[in-house]
């Protein structure tokens, strides 16, 4: 304190010292004082001038600071301050931020000062994982600038701080804990933390995912209200999509654990849309993003379809389906909404099957695909709402042949009903429409339509237009070569390019592996010139991609082409192409297509996403089938017409040769059913054929058993015919006396094992009671002792309580015994007296009677130590419930403390916290004067004024 005091009295005696004289005095103070509290003191002075004075604290004081977090771990008001400084020095300041946010060369600076700092810090491994020891401390001053600071080191330098971090022992976890903090502020800020940990590196994100995040994360976002929540839901569905997105085996561990189910709810928006806060709408298109993270054609197929699967089964695709078709819904989140329902239907028939049942809210209900596909034509809806359309009809068609029959159904002559619209009226009227875009967008669905299904390509044949009152019908494929032609015959400007590239994409792919189409085509004789015309041409840049899709028309129509008519055969095209065209000029215009810089975007993915609606043309099925056809149809050029012939033999021969493969392949499969069929059966009979065996060896041996006990029983009855009536009288009258002395001894026995068992019982009995009084003694003090040593005598009471009741059964059952043998021997007399020759039974009875009338005192004995013993047992139960009496008043009392010490707790921190705001709103009223002009003295600035008075106070 003589420091702060000379700082004090220093003011006016002298000029004022350097920001960085100052730093280096607080410095020595905090690395040369002995006393706690002078440390204390310096280090806080240094928070004060941290951010003023930036570079001259973190140059000077920052090996200082970590020095204090290493030694003065007892003190958290002085760990707080180091942590808070140190914050300041690597933290780029938000305020710093606004303030110098006219000057970019200072704010640079103010950055590369930051990431300076941090890479200064964590030069050594060690400080990282001292940051990590001080986030277990409890105290709010500690743990809360801790995680700000580990924050602002992880956006500074991200990639080494998670290598340290991953390294560090338990470190993730410790991290981890701070979800479970019962302070908001520290959790939300540990949300944070968490964000910038995960960023980029698939190691953290499985270790934070196998820490048991997603069930915490859910949690907290179900507390928090779900969609209707704050920032901190959006905090978390941040972090989510760090743990989930390019992540397989965390995204298999979330459909494994069932947490595709905790996502409905989400999506339960309710009937009253109109009031969609700004934080609403953040909360629902991240949680769609989500969905789509799970569901991504990036995805490996198998967990695409695993989680389609379970999103169908949970009823999430019927609750987006819901909100696709509500009114009030803002437009991105529909749009999203339609992204969405697009990549969890695709590909997957049950999930398609649903969507085409879905109907809108209308009267009469139409069905969502002619809702969306009004939308899709209709040139006033928003750009992107029309491509997301398209994405979804895409997606709904995608190898789903169920569903392009459907389509192309409701364009047939015998389905169409006039009082309804239907998707094909929809198509056909983008697809003729003024506006380049809904035509580009109605070419490219309806090409879906027909995309690798030879029965749809043929059944669009049947399709005739009307095209003006007085002349016949054209069919659609003709209506479309029409409508290309004029096209180029009315303006060559790039306005109706999108149209002339969405209806050259539809029939490229309708007449690919369709020679039918194909000669439907060349049946027209204006097609070919006009192709030809195009491709000869030497037109601008804006017309090369269109030229580049006539040759791909046109090459198509070579290579499936069966030569069904003479004037457009293979031979002959290809000599008109040398002619007219030249083969090398013909290879070039085709490789314009895919050297177009659009063409690589729309091949990354198959979500349309453009910039602007007049750089949509390409479609990304599109670009796969250029890929394809591309080197096929140059090859095709190029070859004459002996190589064909060749070719076509060796094909012939190849495909003999397939078939006869294909025939073996057959026969071995049905040769390896049949052996397999046989090697079952063979297994089942072997497993029969053992369990007869079983069978077999236990009725011989039954059978043995039987003839034994055959033998034993008839030489028994051979000897007891052979013996005299008297003689076996007395045998058995020998044998009954014996059995019952046997009886008698074994009875004995068991009495005398019964005293010991007693006697060891009141042993037992005795020490129970030394015990119990020992507790009662001891009762003003069991607070502290372990509630298992209550436990343990409880058990032991029980145990005795059971053993002195199996003791009471054990006499019982001795009993019944006894009065049994003394039935027995009251019928004894009367066979004695009935023998001639009895003089010897008749003293062996005497005997026996009075060893049954000592054996009878012997019970009543016995009898009364089994009361005396049962007297016992209901005295100690009445301590023994005494005892439970007191450990229950006992076990209350230290409830109620504990209960007490938790409720102080809980005030200190809320204590804490509103001293933090307190402190917050003392700064800003300070900084407030200052601006007003005002002198302000606080310990702070006490702290900064000139240090030199103390060592005139010290001379």
């Amino acid at each position: 304190m003589n420091f702060i005091r000379g700082v004090i009295g220093g003011q006016g005696a002298g000029p004022q010292p350097s920001g960085a004289e100052t730093i280096q005095k607080l410095c020595d103070r905090v690395a040369s004082s002995t006393l706690l509290e002078d440390r204390r003191d310096a280090v806080r002075a240094l928070k004060s001038l941290s951010k003023k004075y930036r570079m001259e604290v973190g140059t000077q004081a920052m090996d200082h600071l970590i020095t204090i977090l290493q030694t003065d771990r007892s003190d958290s008001e002085i760990l707080g301050y180091a942590l808070d400084t140190l914050y300041n020095i690597i933290c780029n300041d938000e305020e710093e931020e606004q303030d110098e946010s006219e000057d970019e060369a200072a704010q640079k600076q103010a950055d590369d000062l930051g990431a300076q700092f941090t890479e200064a810090f964590i030069q050594d491994p060690e400080h990282i994982t001292l940051l990590l020891t001080l986030l277990e401390e409890f105290d709010f001053h500690v743990r809360w600038p801790g995680v700000k600071l580990l924050t602002a080191l992880l956006k500074n330098q991200g990639v080494q701080v998670q290598g340290i971090i991953l390294v560090s022992p338990m470190g993730v976890s410790r991290l981890m804990d701070l979800l479970a903090d019962s302070r908001e502020v520290i959790r939300n800020d540990g949300l944070l933390l968490l964000q910038q940990l995960t960023k980029g590196n698939a190691a953290i994100q499985k270790i934070v995912a196998f820490e048991n995040a997603f069930e915490r994360l859910l949690d907290i976002i179900t507390e928090e209200g779900s969609s209707d929540g704050g920032i901190v839901v959006e905090d978390c569905l941040l972090l989510l999509l760090n743990l989930l997105k390019n992540n397989s085996s965390n995204q298999n561990f979330f459909k494994e654990g069932s947490y595709i189910q905790r996502m409905k709810p989400w999506f339960e928006v309710g009937d009253d849309n109109s009031g969609w806060s700004a934080q609403k709408v953040t909360n629902l298109h991240l949680m769609l993003q989500l969905v789509r993270v799970m569901v991504s054609p990036v995805n490996s197929p198998g967990a695409t379809a695993s989680c389609q699967k379970s999103m169908f089964q949970c009823g999430l695709l019927q609750q987006l389906c819901t909100i696709l078709m509500a009114t009030g819904v803002p437009a991105d989140i529909l749009t999203e909404t339609i992204n969405t329902v697009s990549e969890v239907i695709r590909g997957s028939q049950i999930n398609q099957d649903y969507f085409a049942s879905v109907n809108a809210p209308s009267n009469p209900p139409r069905p969502a695909i002619v809702v969306l596909l009004m939308s899709m034509v209709n040139d006033r809806q928003p750009f992107v709402l029309r491509c997301a359309v398209l994405y979804c009809f895409q997606c709904f068609l995608y190898k789903n042949q169920k569903g392009q029959g459907e389509i192309v159904a409701t364009l047939l002559p015998s389905t169409i009903d006039a009082n309804s619209i239907s998707a094909g009226q929809l198509l056909c009227g983008g697809l003729f429409s003024p506006d380049s875009l809904s035509n580009w967008c109605a070419a490219v669905a309806l090409a879906h339509a027909l995309q690798d299904n030879l029965t749809q390509k043929e059944q669009l044949l049947r399709v005739q237009l009307a095209t003006s009152l007085g002349k016949p019908p054209v069919s659609l494929l003709q209506q479309c070569t029409n409508i290309l032609s004029q096209g180029d015959k009315i303006t060559r400007r790039g306005s109706k390019v999108q149209t002339r590239v969405g209806l050259l994409i539809l029939l490229c792919t309708w007449i690919n592996n369709c020679p039918i189409a194909v000669t439907h085509f060349l049946h027209n004789q204006e097609n070919v010139p006009f192709l030809t015309a195009q491709i000869s041409e030497n037109l601008g840049e804006d017309e090369r991609l269109v030229q580049g899709l006539c040759a791909l028309l046109l090459g198509i129509c070579i290579y499936y082409n069966d030569n069904s008519l003479e004037n457009y055969t293979k031979e002959k095209l290809k000599q008109l192409i040398e002619k007219r065209i030249g083969k090398e000029n013909f290879v070039e215009k085709l490789g314009f297509i895919t050297k177009h810089e659009l063409y690589s975007r729309a091949a990354q993915k198959p979500q349309p996403v453009f910039p602007s609606p007049e750089q949509m043309l390409f479609d990304h099925e599109f670009t796969k089938l250029v890929k394809e056809l591309e080197g096929v149809i140059t090859k095709a050029v190029h070859k004459s017409s002996e190589e064909e012939k060749k070719e076509e033999e060796v094909k012939k021969t190849l495909e003999q040769h397939d078939n006869i493969v294909t025939q073996y392949k057959e026969l071995i499969r049905e040769q390896d059913a049949q052996i397999q069929e046989l090697k079952e059966q063979v297994t089942s009979m072997t497993s029969q054929n053992e369990k007869l065996q079983t069978t077999i060896t236990q009725q011989l041996s039954q059978i043995q058993q039987h003839k034994d006990q055959y033998n034993i029983l008839k030489l028994k009855l051979g000897k007891e015919s052979q013996s005299q009536s008297h003689v076996s009288d007395q045998a058995d009258g020998s044998q009954v006396n014996g059995m019952q002395i046997e009886e008698l001894t074994q009875l004995r026995e068991e009495l005398d094992e019964l005293r010991q068992q007693h006697t060891l019982l009141q042993t037992q009995l005795s020490d129970k009671d030394t015990l119990i009084n020992t507790l009662r003694s001891d009762a003003p003090d069991t607070t502290e002792r372990p509630a298992s040593d209550n436990s343990e005598l409880i058990q032991e009471l029980e145990a005795l309580r059971s053993q002195v009741q199996s003791q009471s059964a054990e006499i019982g059952q001795l009993k019944s015994e006894n009065q049994d043998l003394l039935r027995k021997a009251e019928t004894l007399p009367s066979a004695a007296h009935s023998d001639t020759d009895g003089s010897s039974d008749s003293t062996k009875m005497t005997e026996l009677e009075s060893r049954l009338g000592s054996q009878t005192a012997e019970s009543e004995r016995l009898k009364e130590e089994v009361r005396s013993l049962s007297d016992s047992r209901k005295e100690l139960e009445q301590q023994l419930a005494s005892v439970n009496s007191t450990v229950a008043i006992l076990q209350t009392e230290k409830s109620k403390l504990q209960t007490e010490v938790q409720e102080s707790k809980k005030e200190q921190d809320d204590l804490l916290m509103l001293l933090a705001d307190q402190d917050q709103k003392i700064q800003s009223l300070k900084l407030k004067l200052k601006d007003l002009g005002q002198a302000v003295e606080d310990d702070d600035d006490l702290d900064t004024r000139d240090p030199t008075d103390e060592d005139d106070d010290d001379d």
